[in-house]
C-alpha cells in the first residue's frame, strides 16, 4: 500500500501495543517499521509480537520490516543501605568496587573497566545527568569525587562517563544471545546500542552473518567524533537524542541531529531520528506544539524515518500518535519550502556509473512529465540511490527478495513491491509498469522511468535508465530484449 507521505514511521512495541488488534491499527494508521526493544520482554514474548507482525504483513499485503533494539551494557551503581542518599553541592563522594552497601560518602560502582578509563577532571553523570559527579583522584578500583550537581541517589541508577572512550564492547553477554535469537527470528534490522568505535559495528556484523542489516545508534560523544568511520560500516543510523542529550550539553543535541542527518543522506544510508518526539501523547489525545514542530524539523532536515518510543509502547494512545505523526509527515511535505530545503541539501559525490544513473532518473522524472521512477534491485542499492535524490515523483522499489523489500521499509520515500525474478530488461519494465498502475501512480498514458542493472542478480550494476510507455502494448513493440 502506497503512502501518501515519503517519511516512514518508526513504532516501538509494548505493553500498549501488544495483540494483533493493535499492531494491525498502527500499521493501518501509518506505521512502516515496528520496533522490538529488546530491554524489556524475554524471548518468548519478542517471539509472539515478531509472529503477529508477520501475520498483520501477510493480511495486508505489503511489507512490513522489524527491527530489534539491542540493550547494550548498562552501567548501575550498587545499593545503599538506606535505600537512597542526598548528595550536597561540593561534598565528596567515592565510587569504588566494594560491594559493601552505600552511605552518604561512597556507593559500589561495579564496573572495572570504567575505572581503568577514568582521568581526574572527567565527570559522571548519574540518573540521567540529574546528579554530576566530577572526578578528583581515581585508581584501578575507586574514584573519589566532587559533587558538581547535586540530589538524590538511590539503589541501581544508571551512570553515563562522557569524557572517555570506556574499554566496554557493545554487545553484553545479554545482547550476544539476544542478536542470536532475534537473527534466528527473522528480523530484518539489528540496532546497536553503546556504539563508540567501527569495530563496534564489525562486530555485530560477523555475528548477525548478513541475517540482518546493522543500524548503529549515536547516543555517546565518542560516537559523535568517530561518526564517520562509524557510518561507513553501517548500514543505517539512529540519532538517539535521549542519552546524547544526557552526556552532552543539550543545546548540542539538534546541530549534531542536523549534521548526522545530512551525513547519512549523503551516503545514501536510512536515518531515524528518535526520542521523545510525542512525548506528551503518553499520556495525552493532543501533542504540545513544540513535539509537532520537533517532528516537522526532522522532516524538514530530510530524515528517513521518525520513531516512537513509550508513546506506542506504553502509552494510552498509541494509534493517535502514529496518526499524528502521519499527518504532520503530509502536511510539511505538501509544503513548498519543504522541496526547497531539500532540493538545497542534496550533498552526494557522485563518483560512480550508478550514481549518475539514479541522478538523471530524477532530472528526466523532475523535468517531464514522468509519473514514477521505478528501480528494479535485488539488494536494494539502487533504491537507495534513488531515495537519497529524494526525488519529487514517487519512487516504486521493485525485488523479488522478500528481505530487501522489509528492509527498504525504512528508507525514505521508497514504495516496496515484490515482483518475480527477472533475467532480462523488457521483463522488469513490464513488471515495473505493472506495480506502477496497480499503486495508482499511473495510467496507460503516462510514462515511467525505469532503472536496472545488467547483467541481473548482481549487486552494484546498475547502468540501464529507460522512459517507458505505461501502455504494455508499446513495450512490446519497442522494448529490446
Amino acid at each position: 500500500m502506497r503512502r501518501h507521505r515519503n517519511v516512514k514511521i518508526v513504532a516501538t512495541l509494548g505493553p500498549a501495543s501488544n495483540d494483533y488488534t493493535m499492531i494491525r491499527a498502527l500499521a493501518e494508521a501509518g506505521a512502516d517499521v515496528f520496533r522490538l526493544n529488546m530491554s524489556h520482554g524475554d524471548h518468548k514474548e519478542i517471539a509472539v509480537r515478531h509472529d503477529i507482525i508477520r501475520k498483520v504483513e501477510s493480511d495486508l499485503g505489503w511489507p512490513i520490516a522489524i527491527l530489534a533494539d539491542l540493550q547494550g551494557p548498562k552501567l548501575r551503581v550498587g545499593t545503599f543501605a538506606n535505600g537512597s542518599e542526598d548528595l550536597e553541592v561540593g561534598a565528596p563522594f567515592r565510587l569504588d568496587l566494594d560491594p559493601t552497601e552505600g552511605t552518604a560518602k561512597r556507593v559500589q560502582l561495579p564496573h572495572k573497566e570504567i575505572f581503568d578509563a577514568l582521568e581526574p577532571g572527567a565527570h559522571l553523570l548519574v540518573n540521567d545527568g540529574k546528579i554530576r559527579l566530577r572526578v578528583k583522584d581515581c585508581g584501578r578500583d575507586f574514584a573519589d569525587c566532587e559533587v558538581v550537581v547535586g540530589g538524590t541517589i538511590s539503589n541501581r541508577k544508571g551512570v553515563n562517563v562522557p569524557d572517555v572512550v570506556l574499554p566496554l564492547a557493545a554487545l553484553s553477554e545479554k545482547d550476544r544471545k539476544d542478536l542470536e535469537f532475534v537473527c534466528e527470528l527473522g528480523v530484518d534490522w539489528l540496532a546497536l546500542s553503546f556504539v563508540q568505535r567501527p569495530a563496534d559495528v564489525d562486530e555485530a556484523r560477523k555475528l548477525a552473518k548478513g541475517r540482518a542489516a546493522i543500524l548503529s545508534k549515536i547516543e555517546k560523544p565518542a560516537a559523535v567524533k568517530s561518526f564517520d568511520d562509524i557510518l561507513a560500516v553501517s548500514d543505517g543510523i539512529m540519532v538517539a537524542r535521549g542519552d546524547l542529550g544526557v552526556e552532552l550539553p543539550v543545546q548540542n543535541v539538534p546541530p549534531i541531529q542536523k549534521q548526522l542527518v545530512r551525513k547519512c543522506r549523503a551516503a545514501a544510508k536510512p536515518v531515524i531520528v528518535a526520542t521523545q518526539m510525542l512525548e506528551s501523547m503518553i499520556e495525552s489525545p493532543m501533542p504540545t506544539r513544540a513535539e509537532v514542530s520537533d517532528v516537522a524539523t526532522a522532516i524538514y532536515e530530510g530524515a528517513d524515518a521518525i520513531m516512537l518510543s513509550a508513546e506506542s509502547a506504553a502509552g494510552q494512545f498509541p494509534v493517535e500518535a502514529v496518526r499524528t505523526m502521519d499527518n504532520v509527515a503530509s502536511e510539511v511535505e505538501a509544503d513548498p519550502t519543504y522541496t526547497e530545503i531539500i532540493e538545497s541539501s542534496r550533498r552526494a559525490k557522485r563518483t560512480t556509473v550508478a550514481d549518475g544513473i539514479v541522478a538523471a532518473a530524477r532530472e528526466i522524472a523532475e523535468t517531464t512529465n514522468i509519473k514514477a521512477i521505478c528501480c528494479y534491485s535485488e539488494s536494494g542499492r539502487t533504491a537507495l540511490l534513488v531515495s537519497r535524490e529524494r526525488p519529487r515523483v514517487p519512487i516504486i522499489a521493485l525485488t523479488s527478495v522478500q528481505s530487501t523489500a522489509r528492509r527498504l521499509c525504512l528508507t525514505w520515500g521508497t514504495n516496496c513491491v515484490m515482483v518475480s525474478a527477472v533475467d532480462r530488461f523488457k521483463a522488469a519494465v513490464i513488471e515495473a509498469v505493472r506495480a506502477a498502475k496497480a499503486e495508482g501512480l499511473a495510467t496507460e498514458n503516462d510514462l515511467i522511468v525505469v532503472t536496472a542493472g545488467v547483467p541481473f542478480n548482481t549487486p552494484g550494476s546498475t547502468n540501464i535508465l529507460r522512459v517507458a510507455p505505461c501502455a504494455e502494448r508499446l513495450i512490446y513493440k519497442s522494448e529490446p530484449e
